[in-house]
């Protein structure tokens, strides 16, 4: 009589080795850096100054409050003055939004055009 050797993988180890492999790709791939990036048009609306420089390139996995932030700091806008930043002139998206769904969604042509104001424009 043969016996099995108890040195054979089950079936269950298989699985737990493309497991630890699968888990292995993802964490890599979360590791690496995100060179995506979206062409975005600032618009000034209104007495809101103009940039001298109007087109920009962003990180698409930035969230859009890293746009609000990077304005104000391009317009040497302290936290207190008032910006509100708008798409396409239609509505104003959460910080918690993703540029790249954004662009996505109501990118027009190549780029994401966001406008901006001192005062309240569009709702």
């Amino acid at each position: 009589m043969s016996m099995m050797s108890s040195e054979t993988p089950s079936s269950s180890d298989a699985l737990d080795d493309n497991t630890a492999a699968s888990l292995d790709q993802v964490i890599a791939s979360l590791k690496t850096k995100d060179t995506s990036k979206v062409i975005v048009r600032f618009c000034a609306i209104g007495n809101a100054p103009i940039l001298k420089q109007s087109y920009y390139k962003i990180t698409a996995s930035n969230k859009f409050q890293t746009v609000i932030q990077f304005l104000r700091r391009e317009l040497k806008y302290q936290g207190t003055d008032p910006l509100f930043l708008y798409i396409n002139s239609a509505f104003a998206p959460a910080p918690d939004e993703q540029l790249s769904s954004l662009y996505k969604c109501f990118g027009t042509g190549n780029h994401l055009i966001i406008n901006y104001c001192t005062t309240v424009a569009w709702g």
